[in-house]
């Protein structure tokens, strides 16, 4: 299994994220993931909210543009993705710590 790193540079690359991408990504975050991979999803919010990257929406199976929609949407997508990145940040502080993270900062 790719780590998430690898697949936010995929992401990034292509320009979306599939929901298989995303599936990945909460596995990986229940299991194995390091800062930097924590630094990596900082990165692909950005680039969703920013309608650089397209996320695959979960219910539709359609690729949702930041830039194709109007304000009131942009809005509503930034909200979604924000709370799916809290999520995800909470999940991961209250896991035990993983022997293997090395620290992106300091020594």
């Amino acid at each position: 299994m790719m780590a998430i790193k690898e697949i936010v540079q995929q992401a990034l690359t292509t320009g979306y994220l599939s929901v298989m991408a995303q599936n990945q990504i909460r596995k990986l975050l229940q299991t194995n993931y390091d800062s930097e991979d924590l630094d990596a999803l900082i990165i692909l919010h950005r680039s969703i909210v920013a309608g650089e990257v397209k996320k695959e929406s979960l219910g539709q199976k359609n690729y949702c543009s930041v830039k194709d929609k109007d304000a009131s949407s942009n809005i509503k997508l930034a909200y979604q993705v924000s709370a799916e990145m809290a999520f995800a940040a909470a999940l991961a502080l209250t896991m035990p710590n993983n022997p293997h993270d090395q620290p992106s900062l300091g020594a």
